[in-house]
């Protein structure tokens, strides 16, 4: 008969325990750390979960915010268009009255120039005229100055003469070449 070997994988009762016992406590171990390990994720998870609920929040109240900043700034931009509009037809209508100010003003610069040009020939012509007169007074005195000179150089002769035959004298006329619309005219 052959040798009795040992059985190989066999292993006693009390090995057994040992081995069981120390594959327990590694097992409870190994199910701690994995309990430990679920329990340490699910806290990260919730921190997660959290972080992500109060960005999720916060992305909502940025978003609302935003829509509430681009309101206000569609409004403004809205408001400045109105404004502008109005300033701009503001100003259109101040040019239009300047330009209907500054056509009246040079009508009536044109009219008064023309105005002033013929009180200017009229005052010419009034002074040529005046001139005139003057200059024809001037003869006439000269010429009554000239006859009462001649009068008073022939004492006898000045008398038997007629106001007709002085004025025709003062006229440069010769007694007899007067007719009888010429003693009408001396007469009034």
């Amino acid at each position: 008969m052959p040798p009795k070997t040992k059985e190989k994988g066999k292993k006693t009762g009390a090995q057994k325990k040992k081995e069981d016992a120390g594959s327990d406590v590694e097992a409870k171990s190994t199910h701690r750390r994995t309990v430990l390990e679920k329990e340490l994720l699910q806290d990260h998870l919730a921190l997660r979960r959290d972080e992500a609920r109060r960005a999720k929040a916060s992305e909502e109240q940025l978003r609302q915010r935003l829509q509430v900043l681009e309101a206000e700034l569609e409004e403004a931009r809205s408001e400045g268009k109105a404004i502008y509009a109005e300033m701009s037809r503001q100003c259109r209508a101040l040019q239009k009255e300047m330009e209907i100010h500054s056509r009246k003003l040079e009508e009536e610069v044109t009219g008064l120039r023309e105005q002033l040009e013929t009180c200017q020939r009229e005052a010419e012509a009034a002074q040529q005229e005046a001139e005139r007169a003057l200059g024809e007074r001037d003869q006439t005195l000269a010429k009554l100055r000239a006859h009462v000179a001649h009068m008073e150089a022939k004492p006898g002769e000045g008398e038997a003469a007629s106001p007709q035959e002085t004025l025709l004298c003062l006229e440069g006329r010769q007694p007899g070449e007067y007719n009888h619309a010429d003693l009408l005219r001396v007469r009034t």
